[in-house]
């Protein structure tokens, strides 16, 4: 029993690398949703969920933004529910479960960050030479469209979303994906 408890344990410790980072307390998605809290702008957030469940994130949020003001242990849980509701409900149109926002420090997939840093910096020179040979076409071409369309107005929250949906095309092809992306309003991605 002992000896089962270690090993539980010890799994328990042992980082775990995922592919996709819109769930981890320091990846995009989560990074624009206490963007959207800090500064009152939904919009940060909407980018990132299907337009049909909007309403449910604009109810979320305004109750959020209330119990925010009534203190810092109240802030600390309507910021969690509000985060949690967001990435739930990306993680949804993805079609994917899932199990909670992960913790400061969860290893990415180094492919992902590369992807991450392309993006930033507007040069997918070192990503490139990561993928296959026969896949490198591809995704430079997903990755053009990404940054062509990535200066959006945030208050323009379909242009946003499409920009979201260039953006997860790109990474989950750079993860080997081969499927076509539809976009938000398809709820056939993941990222």
């Amino acid at each position: 029993m002992f000896i089962n408890g270690i090993v539980t344990l010890l799994t328990a410790l042992k980082p775990v690398t995922v592919q996709a980072h819109c769930d981890t307390a320091e990846g995009p998605a989560v990074k624009d949703g206490r963007k959207a809290l800090e500064t009152g702008n939904i919009n940060y957030a909407l980018k990132w969920i299907p337009a049909d469940a909007e309403a449910e994130m604009r109810d979320v949020f305004e109750k959020a933004l209330k119990v925010r003001t009534l203190g810092a242990g109240a802030a600390e849980l309507a910021d969690r529910l509000f985060l949690e509701t967001m990435v739930r409900i990306h993680r949804m149109g993805e079609g994917v479960g899932f199990t909670g926002i992960q913790p400061v420090g969860t290893q990415i997939d180094p492919v992902v960050n590369a992807a991450d840093e392309a993006i930033a910096l507007g040069s997918d020179a070192d990503l490139l030479p990561m993928v296959r040979q026969e896949r490198r076409a591809e995704l430079d071409k997903r990755f053009q469209g990404a940054l062509a369309i990535k200066d959006f107005d945030v208050d323009d929250v379909a242009a946003a979303r499409r920009y979201i949906a260039a953006y997860v095309s790109f990474f989950k092809y750079a993860e080997g994906e081969d499927h076509e992306h539809h976009g938000h309003e398809g709820h056939a991605h993941e990222h």
